[in-house]
C-alpha cells in the first residue's frame, strides 16, 4: 500500500480511499443476507435472531427441508434445464456468429442490428407471446418448454461474432487449403481458438437460467418439471407456514451448486471474462 501511495499522485489517494470503502461497504450489504442465511440454516429456530458464538449447530433444517419438498426432482429439473439451454445455445450462437462474421451476406449489418434489438426487449414483455407459442406446441410444463425461449441469444451471438472477427483470416485459408470444409474450418478453427469466450458465456448463462423465476414459474404447473427456483418459492409461500430456519436451508440447497462451482473455479471465472473482453 505504501508503494502505491508513493506511486499515485497525492490528489488521487482520496479518492481512491472512497473507492475502497465504497466496494467494501458494497461488499458487506451484498454478502449480508447470505451469511444470515448460513447461521439460520445451521443453528435451531430459537436462535435465528439470537447471534450466541457457542450457539449449538443443527442439521436438522436442512433434514427437514429436503423431506418437506422434492428438492432431488427440483435438482434434476434444473440440471436439465441449464445443460439444454446452454447446449442448445452454444449449437444456434456458434453458426449464426460465424455467418455474421465470415459470409457476405447482402444485408448482413441490418441482420446483425435486428439481433441486437433483442438485447433491449426485457424478457418479461413476450411473456404473454411465448406462453401461447409454447402452448400452441404442446410444451406447456415442460422443460423444453421453460428452454425454448432462451436458445437464440443476441448476447451469444453478438459475443462470439466479435470474437470470431478477431481471428486471423489466414488460418481459415490454411484449414480451406487442407480440404476443410466450413463446418470443419468452425470446428477445427473458430471453436478451439474461442474457447475462453464460450466459457465467459456459459458462466453467465448457468447463472441466468439456474435463478430464473418468472418464466418458468409461468410455465410450469407440476413437480415433474418445477425447477428450484420455483419449488423454493413454492416451499417458502406463508400458506405453508413458514420456518425461516428451513427456508433458509432450502435456500442453500438451492444456490449450493452455483457457490461451489463459484470457489472451485474463481480464477479461470475471472480470467475467461478478461480474454473475452466482457466489461
Amino acid at each position: 500500500m505504501n508503494t502505491l501511495a508513493a506511486t499515485l499522485p497525492r490528489r488521487l489517494l482520496p479518492a481512491l480511499s472512497l473507492d475502497t470503502l465504497a466496494a467494501w461497504l458494497l461488499a458487506i450489504v451484498w454478502i449480508f443476507p447470505l451469511l444470515y442465511a448460513v447461521w439460520a440454516a445451521f443453528h435451531p429456530p430459537a436462535f435465528m435472531v439470537r447471534f450466541e458464538l457457542l450457539a449449538p449447530l443443527t442439521l436438522e433444517n436442512f433434514k427437514t427441508a429436503w423431506g418437506q419438498a422434492p428438492f432431488a426432482r427440483y435438482y434434476l429439473n434444473t440440471f436439465g434445464l441449464v445443460t439444454g439451454v446452454v447446449a442448445a445455445q452454444f449449437v444456434v450462437c456458434t453458426l449464426a456468429a460465424f455467418a455474421f462474421a465470415r459470409f457476405p451476406v447482402p444485408g448482413k449489418n441490418a441482420l446483425f442490428l435486428l439481433v441486437l434489438i433483442q438485447l433491449f426487449v426485457f424478457p418479461e414483455v413476450l411473456i404473454v407471446e411465448n406462453y401461447r407459442i409454447a402452448s400452441d406446441l404442446g410444451l406447456i410444463d415442460t422443460i423444453a418448454g421453460m428452454g425454448l425461449p432462451y436458445v437464440a441469444s443476441a448476447f451469444g451471438i453478438f459475443l462470439l461474432r466479435q470474437t470470431f472477427k478477431t481471428i486471423p483470416r489466414e488460418l481459415e485459408d490454411a484449414a480451406r487449403i487442407e480440404g476443410c470444409s466450413w463446418l470443419g474450418v468452425l470446428w477445427k478453427v473458430y471453436v478451439p481458438l474461442a474457447k475462453p469466450t464460450y466459457l465467459a458465456y456459459a458462466l453467465v448463462s448457468i447463472s441466468h437460467h439456474w435463478n430464473n423465476f418468472l418464466w418458468p414459474l409461468v410455465v410450469t404447473n407440476s413437480v415433474a418439471s418445477r425447477p428450484l427456483t420455483v419449488g423454493l418459492g413454492v416451499f417458502s409461500a406463508p400458506e405453508t407456514g413458514v420456518n425461516w430456519a428451513t427456508v433458509s436451508a432450502a435456500t442453500l440447497l438451492s444456490i449450493a451448486p452455483l457457490l461451489v462451482a463459484f470457489l472451485l473455479f474463481q480464477r479461470q471465472f475471472v480470467q475467461s471474462f478478461l480474454r473475452a473482453g466482457i466489461r
